[in-house]
């Protein structure tokens, strides 16, 4: 398992955990240590060492209320599979799984090992990071995005000292986004050599099984969604609330498109522009309509407003004056739209602001949506614009 297993085969533990704590206390008290911490460890400690974490004192662990773990609990998707987890992982001391902030959302364990989880704040609620409490694994995993066991004075803590503990990031299969760790913890010197083999086994079965979840949420959109599949004509696409495909029609996709929004334009391959409908359980995403397509009117004459008419919708949002000024800018520019540092120039008078500017556009792109192409910024085909109310000639561009 490489530097991912804290001990070797037939390591004498008690002896190990006694040689650490005279590295760790070396380290950390500035002096020269008889041996040096493994990598991962000493990245950790040189990291926690500069937020001026106490490693003799009770750090604060400061835990959510019960309530707002609930809330977390339920807007994670690690909530489907945590029964599962503890059914693979259940003959070792703790199961903690947390979510990609280090909150711990759920703990599986006996009596005996979660009053002594108890006395180090190891809870629900807790924030198990670095900057929290120091060196530990689920911290340390979060920091170096990969699986991290720890072994006695390995912890930054002296109070952590007495456990191992063996973490491992969980990815939503999906996406790849973090959702948060997976970590069996223990008294130190009940450390198994393959604990850290049965944490990943674990992980992987619990990715294995969200992507079985997802599977069957679209095809229960799937048919949820017949009765209006059935009646409509020309291409359509039925999605889930992250854009997930769940149905297609006239129309060749990927599994994916950008997330739907209410009375947000969408831009879609082999569609066009969109406008999607809500349906009870996720979105229709179709054509805005005839050739004529969106018609789209800015009005700068007060305080700018962007109103957008599709076929059967109309919807308005209020523009900030910077984000007015790009969409009057690219409205003059034509097709051909304008590159980031040709907006630069035109809104800051140099090309030093590029960043800057794709930040406004990305985050024009969030109020409107596609209206805005990129690759270079230009407003979308298909939609006929106006603006009311430019003051003064445009700049340069």
């Amino acid at each position: 398992m490489g530097e991912l297993s804290a001990v070797r085969p037939g390591t004498d533990l008690s002896r190990h955990a006694r040689e650490l704590v005279r590295v760790h206390d070396a380290v950390l008290g500035g002096r020269s240590a008889p041996a040096r911490p493994r990598a991962v460890v000493a990245r950790s400690w040189s990291r926690v060492l500069r937020t001026g974490l106490d490693p003799d004192g009770a750090n604060a662990r400061d835990p959510h209320p019960r309530e707002e773990v609930e809330r977390r609990r339920r807007e994670s998707p690690l909530h489907l599979i945590v029964g599962e987890l503890a059914q693979v992982i259940q003959h070792v001391a703790l199961l903690v799984v947390t979510d990609a902030d280090g909150v711990i959302l759920w703990r599986v364990g006996g009596p005996a090992v979660l009053r002594r989880a108890d006395t180090l704040g190891f809870g629900e609620g807790a924030t198990w990071t670095e900057s929290t409490v120091g060196t530990n694994a689920i911290g340390t995993a979060l920091v170096e995005a990969a699986p991290v066991q720890l072994f006695s004075a390995e912890h930054f803590e002296q109070a952590q000292h007495a456990w191992y503990c063996s973490a491992h990031p969980i990815h939503d299969p999906r996406t790849g986004e973090l959702l948060g760790i997976v970590d069996v913890s223990g008294p130190a010197l009940t450390l198994h050599p393959a604990i850290a083999a049965l944490v990943e086994t674990g992980v992987r079965l619990a990715e294995s099984r969200l992507w079985r979840h997802h599977a069957a949420r679209l095809d229960r959109l799937r048919r949820s969604a017949e009765h209006v599949v059935s009646t409509a004509t020309g291409p359509l696409l039925v999605v889930d609330d992250h854009g997930w495909v769940a149905h297609h029609a006239g129309v060749a996709v990927r599994d994916r498109i950008a997330v739907p929004r209410a009375d947000t334009a969408l831009a879609v391959p082999g569609l066009g522009l969109c406008l999607p409908e809500r349906l009870a359980e996720g979105w229709i995403v179709r054509p805005a309509g005839p050739a004529a397509g969106i018609r789209a009117s800015l009005d700068r004459t007060g305080a700018p407003v962007l109103s957008v008419a599709g076929e059967d919708s109309l919807w308005r949002a209020p523009l900030t004056r910077r984000h007015a000024e790009i969409l009057t800018l690219l409205h003059a520019a034509g097709p051909q739209g304008l590159s980031a540092g040709r907006l630069s120039r035109a809104l800051y008078g140099d090309d030093a602001h590029v960043v800057t500017v794709r930040a406004e556009v990305s985050r024009l792109r969030k109020a409107i949506g596609a209206l805005v192409a990129t690759g270079p910024y230009r407003l979308a085909p298909g939609v006929s614009w106006e603006v009311v109310g430019a003051a003064g000639p445009l700049p340069e561009v």
